[in-house]
């Protein structure tokens, strides 16, 4: 039965973090941290950007709960922990090796959510600023971004 708790714990706070990230990229990254974002704004940005330091941001509460959960013998605080990571590697494969190719490993998916998720970000990064912005989640991608890939996909076939 704990299992399933861990399990269950595990998968809740994976999915609370795509609430935590988009109030973070919005409030945080586009906000007083906004020097360190800044760079994966720019036109050409580089393999390596300011902007990577988040994933040290991201990762401390996750190995600190991990930590403290087995020292402490918390398997919750470690289920926590586990549940940050896998969003950690989730964003890691959407963001920089599907939507930004920072590794050529599914450069010609015709997943209309994979297109949906390129788009909404396409729309996030057109917004060159602090402000002003919009798509800041990652993982759920808002109605208006899922139907127009749907209109392509319609027109497509119509043509």
């Amino acid at each position: 039965m704990q299992t399933l708790f861990f399990i269950g714990i595990m998968l809740i706070s994976f999915m609370l973090m795509e609430g935590i990230t988009w109030v973070a990229h919005k409030w945080i990254m586009h906000g007083f941290l906004w020097s360190l974002h800044r760079d994966h704004h720019e036109e050409e940005p580089h393999f390596f950007e300011k902007n990577d330091l988040f994933f040290l941001i991201f990762a401390t509460p996750s190995c600190l709960s991990i930590l403290f959960g087995g020292i402490y013998h918390l398997w919750w605080l470690q289920a926590i922990g586990f549940g940050i990571m896998l969003y950690g590697f989730a964003y890691f494969i959407v963001h920089d090796v599907i939507i930004h190719q920072r590794f050529r490993w599914f450069s010609r998916s015709n997943n209309s959510y994979i297109k949906a998720i390129r788009w909404a970000h396409k729309m996030h990064h057109r917004h060159k600023g602090k402000t002003d912005g919009e798509s800041f989640g990652l993982l759920y991608v808002q109605k208006k971004y899922r139907e127009k890939i749907r209109r392509d996909k319609i027109n497509a076939r119509q043509r």
